[in-house]
């Protein structure tokens, strides 16, 4: 037999990335003429228009290379946010910058301390990296455990995430809470606040200019979200000079394409899609937290453009599935450790009502087949 690759067992035991099921599959395993997805945090209003123009006016030119350090796009950011070119990295979306920067600090014997439930890629990328993960559990309002998590931290720390709101469960850290955290942390140790869906907090925000001012914090933004264009993986890092350094030397060359650098340009300057988008997700949550809360389902209180629910008489899995049959992908909490939880993104008027009108049908069953009250 031909010799086999050594695989080392800190890959060996990685496991994959597991991504919500799509519009077009559920379609086509329920033979369902539509579907409605409220799974994966998604724009409900689409992707921004300037962006589509942007995109389709640069197709022309995708036999040439595009820019490799994403230089208009650096540069139109770090003047929007009052920060130097050199502060920002451009990335392959947020996943990819999780990546680089586990890649540039972590090593076998340094770990990487996060929450547990949060957003899987740390975790993952930091084993890839050879590092101990040390995974924190939430405190008991579903936030993220701060003491606990700077007691994990030792001088063999390098990286701390904090995805601030929290995925799956939309919590919220204000600045004097992130900057007491980030100036206890041991030295050596770089925060890492992933701020996904910060664009749609309707608390304060922690300054950009005063969290690089301290110099060991890395703050994510994305595209995806806001602007609706997770489909083309475009997304920012706002980091200290020497971060930001060190994170160009071991990125790839032409990490952002061409078209994505284009439609991210665009996107920054489309108002008019940013005020909309806000306006329906702020909407969208008020009326689905009210609507659930009516059905007996309570929604936890969140800054993200989703919201975390329990499930009444059904498990996690059992209400997904009942749902997805019917063609409405919402996301079971079950791998995150909560078997009794559901994530719903704010969708659309018509869609969250589509949605609620299903969950009362389901539960009205439930309670008729004698099962226990919600």
């Amino acid at each position: 037999m031909p010799p086999r690759p050594v695989i080392p067992a800190h890959v060996q035991g990685l496991t994959p990335y597991v991504p919500g099921r799509s519009v077009e599959e559920a379609m086509e395993e329920l033979g369902l003429p539509r579907a409605v997805k409220l799974a994966s945090n998604e724009n409900c209003l689409g992707p921004s228009p300037r962006a589509l123009e942007a995109m389709r006016a640069h197709l022309a030119g995708l036999h040439r290379y595009g820019d490799a350090a994403s230089g208009r796009l650096r540069a139109a950011l770090a003047s929007r946010h009052g920060l130097a070119p050199e502060c920002v990295v451009c990335g392959n979306g947020s996943s990819e910058l999780i990546l680089v920067l586990a890649h540039a600090l972590l090593a076998p014997g340094l770990n990487a301390v996060m929450s547990r439930p949060s957003f899987t890629l740390y975790a993952k990328n930091a084993q890839a990296a050879g590092a101990e993960i040390r995974e924190i559990p939430l405190a008991p309002g579903h936030g993220h455990d701060l003491r606990a998590m700077l007691s994990a931290c030792d001088p063999s720390t390098r990286l701390v995430f904090l995805d601030n709101p929290l995925n799956p469960t939309g919590a919220f850290l204000g600045p004097r809470e992130i900057h007491a955290f980030e100036e206890a942390l041991p030295e050596g140790a770089v925060l890492v606040l992933d701020e996904a869906y910060a664009d749609f907090a309707r608390e304060e925000r922690p300054s950009l200019g005063l969290l690089l001012g301290r110099g060991r914090t890395a703050v994510l933004r994305t595209f995806s979200k806001l602007y609706g264009l997770a489909g083309i993986r475009a997304a920012w890092m706002a980091a200290p000079a020497d971060l930001a350094e060190a994170v160009n030397r071991v990125r790839q060359p032409f990490n952002m394409n061409s078209l994505a650098q284009a439609g991210a340009l665009a996107a920054l300057d489309d108002a008019e899609h940013v005020s909309a988008t806000l306006r329906a997700v702020w909407e969208g949550l008020d009326w689905l937290a009210g609507s659930l809360a009516a059905l007996g389902l309570p929604a936890y209180p969140t800054q993200a453009n989703f919201l975390m629910a329990g499930t009444g008489p059904f498990t996690a899995d059992e209400l997904a599935g009942e749902l997805f049959r019917r063609g409405l992908i919402i996301r079971s909490l079950s791998s995150f450790g909560y078997a009794d939880k559901v994530r719903v993104t704010a969708g659309l008027p018509a869609e969250n009502r589509e949605l609620a009108e299903a969950l009362g049908r389901l539960l009205e069953g439930a309670a008729g087949r004698g099962a226990p009250p919600a």
